[in-house]
């Protein structure tokens, strides 16, 4: 079954920073898409079996902090 999460993300301030979320999210396990937005402030996670828990943290460890809307 396919997920669909909304995050709000902080700490974006470039498309350097819309490129390092973009990258730790599809890097997670279980995400498959990631579509990360500089003007929103947000990103919207696609997969299957997301660890959501692994997903911030590995947002976190970039340096941004997302949080689920």
């Amino acid at each position: 079954m396919t997920q669909t999460i909304q995050l709000s993300i902080t700490g974006m301030t470039c498309d350097h920073c819309v490129h390092a979320v973009t990258e730790a999210a599809k890097a997670t396990p279980g995400v498959a898409d990631a579509s990360v937005s500089l003007d929103d402030k947000s990103a919207v996670v696609h997969g299957e079996k997301i660890d959501l828990d692994a997903l911030l943290a590995a947002i976190a460890e970039e340096g941004y902090t997302a949080t689920v809307k």
